[in-house]
């Protein structure tokens, strides 16, 4: 049984189909990479698997269940993290609250009363593993808004996984990043696959993709072109006249 599975899902926006029958499954421990030009539905789809969104039609079946009429706080507590490619941290707290906050949003009902009940030295352990994890500690007692964009990136990882995901969906994490913190991340998401957590990738960095990623999911104007390995991808006539160009 596939960890994730998404069948004919579709959304419309008034006369706008943004997303149109696109299936795929994804596994545990792989890193399943989303392509495709700007509009081709990739953030649509992940706002769906989220619950930010309804779908029009389809289907989403996480673990073997339905997770179509679920609100996002409930997905989330399903085991399903999800990052933004514009980073979205509590800017006036610092790292160690940020990811305290997402820790402790699994088991009390309001955001706020997730970081002062919740800031007990059991709890503060399993965060500052965290925080360890993602190469945050020289940073834990820094505010998120004086951070490095980098860094910025490395807290939302944090964060998501705080959730204690089976799955975790990447919008663009590389986006805006030199090529050494690009190789940075890059190592991050592979020890995050290696524990067993699946990971849907989406990103337009084509050596990160081809690099982390087994297999790719090709979207175009909200319907699904292609799939197959990088090497498949790079060889499909479709995938480069729409987006990889005649170079690759």
């Amino acid at each position: 049984m596939p960890l994730l599975g998404i069948t004919a899902l579709s959304k419309e926006f008034g006369g706008l189909r943004a997303l149109d029958r696109v299936s795929f499954t994804a596994e545990e421990g792989e890193i399943l990479g989303i392509i495709g030009p700007n509009g081709a539905g990739k953030t649509t789809l992940f706002n769906l698997i989220s619950g930010i969104y309804p779908p029009s039609g389809g289907e989403i079946i996480f673990q073997g269940k339905s997770i179509l009429r679920l609100k996002p706080y409930q997905i989330s507590h399903l085991g399903i993290g999800r990052t933004f490619q514009i980073v979205r941290p509590f800017q006036n707290l610092d790292v160690e609250t940020n990811v305290l906050v997402a820790y402790g949003h699994r088991f009390y009902p309001s955001l706020w009363k997730s970081t002062g009940p919740f800031r007990q030295p059991g709890n503060l352990r399993e965060v500052q593993t965290l925080i360890e994890r993602t190469g945050l500690r020289s940073y834990a007692k820094h505010l998120a808004k004086n951070l490095p964009l980098g860094f910025k990136k490395r807290l939302e990882i944090a964060r998501a996984l705080a959730l204690q995901p089976h799955l975790l969906l990447l919008d663009e994490p590389s986006a805006g990043l030199r090529f050494e913190e690009s190789a940075q991340l890059m190592e991050l998401i592979r020890q995050v696959c290696d524990q067993g957590i699946g990971v849907l990738l989406i990103e337009h960095n084509m050596h990160v993709v081809m690099d982390l990623c087994k297999r790719i999911v090709v979207l175009d104007h909200g319907s699904k072109i292609a799939e197959g390995s990088p090497e498949e991808i790079r060889s499909n006539s479709l995938v480069i006249q729409a987006y990889l160009g005649k170079e690759a």
